[in-house]
């Protein structure tokens, strides 16, 4: 980099709601996150999976027209 012309780069402290925190580097300072990827349930197995075929069958099931 050249020196003078780029903005100060000092090491942040990020800051999760759980609790979790790491260090990197940031122009903006420390601060916090509402989530990170030791909450997040994508990435802690803990996410919620939506029956699709239960729910079309139970809406087409509700809906479908009687015979006469």
């Amino acid at each position: 980099m050249k020196p003078e012309i780029h903005p100060a780069y000092p090491e942040a402290t990020v800051s999760c709601a759980c609790g979790a925190s790491f260090s990197t580097h940031s122009t903006r300072g420390s601060f916090t996150v509402d989530i990170c990827a030791e909450c997040h349930p994508f990435y802690t197995g803990r996410q919620k999976v939506m029956d699709a075929a239960g729910r079309i069958e139970r809406f087409q099931k509700k809906y479908s027209k009687k015979p006469a």
